[in-house]
């Protein structure tokens, strides 16, 4: 007989957990969300010229993986 939606997803949390793995949310910023675009372009005029705009741009820099790029 086949196996229920929430009987499947329980083995699969099973077999992550036997593998050492646990389960973790995230929850990120809607960016369809009416009015999203808008804010981010006001955030990004309060840090243009700003050194923590340099900062967080090294940052990035820094920390990208760029194996599989170019």
């Amino acid at each position: 007989m086949p196996q229920s939606e929430r009987e499947r997803t329980e083995a699969y949390r099973g077999r992550m957990r036997a593998m050492g793995l646990r389960p973790v949310q995230v929850w990120v910023p809607d960016t369809t969300r009416p009015g999203f675009a808008k804010e981010v372009r006001r955030q990004v005029a309060l840090l243009q010229g700003q050194a923590e705009e340099e900062e967080a741009l090294d940052f990035i820099v820094a920390t990208q993986d760029n194996r599989g790029w170019g």
